[in-house]
């Protein structure tokens, strides 16, 4: 039961500590401010978490980047895998990346005040971050698009350039214009950028002939 509790009071002060950076930002937020989201003493934060704010907030960030990073590694499993018709998979696949800006709202409502303080937090953080999250997906995604050439579905000699180009192509407007989820878009404007985001994309990678 101790050992339950613990973990119980662990998962209340990362919760707690996820609204408040998300709200607050990492600057502006405070050990006090959490401990009252999470509804804990400030003695408790400190028996966990005995860095304080900032091994809080790597945990944070770090945590939450993983549960992204499964969401789409499952995305690319049942979208990529084996692909049959390959405008409609990559639409189909466009639409599930994007989805986790719903799913985890305070994740993505984190990632806004990191952008915003990008300037004042420590390098190995968004080093951090980085390899839990966005290098990783960014990795896997990278090999099957590689796949996708090897299979003679596009022509692309830089699979890592030709991922990136779709990411951007399909889901950076998307992002872009809904703040990272926090005013979503109608779907119709949705399905618009994502449909003439997949044609520009294969009208470059297309196999010529």
């Amino acid at each position: 039961m101790k050992r339950a509790g613990l973990a119980e009071k662990r998962e209340a002060i990362v919760r707690g500590a996820r609204a408040v950076f998300g709200r607050d930002g990492y600057t502006r937020a405070s050990i006090g401010s959490i401990a009252k989201e999470a509804d804990v003493s400030t003695r408790t934060i400190y028996n966990h978490f005995d860095g304080g704010k900032s091994e809080l907030f790597r945990v944070v960030v770090t945590e939450g980047a993983e549960q992204i990073v499964a969401a789409q590694l499952d995305l690319i499993d049942r979208y990529l895998r084996k692909v049959t018709d390959l405008e409609s998979d990559l639409v189909a696949f466009a639409h599930g990346w994007i989805e986790p800006l719903e799913k985890f709202p305070d994740h993505f409502a984190l990632v806004r005040q990191l952008n915003a303080e990008v300037g004042h937090l420590p390098p190995e953080l968004l080093e951090a971050w980085q390899e839990a999250g966005p290098r990783k997906t960014f990795r896997v995604l990278a090999e099957r698009f590689a796949g996708l050439a090897a299979e003679g579905l596009i022509e692309a000699d830089d699979p890592e350039r030709a991922a990136l180009h779709f990411i951007h192509l399909t889901g950076t407007e998307v992002t872009a214009r809904s703040y990272h989820g926090a005013v979503p878009l109608p779907r119709k404007t949705v399905d618009e950028l994502i449909a003439s985001g997949v044609r520009a994309y294969l009208r470059g990678y297309l196999p010529r002939g």
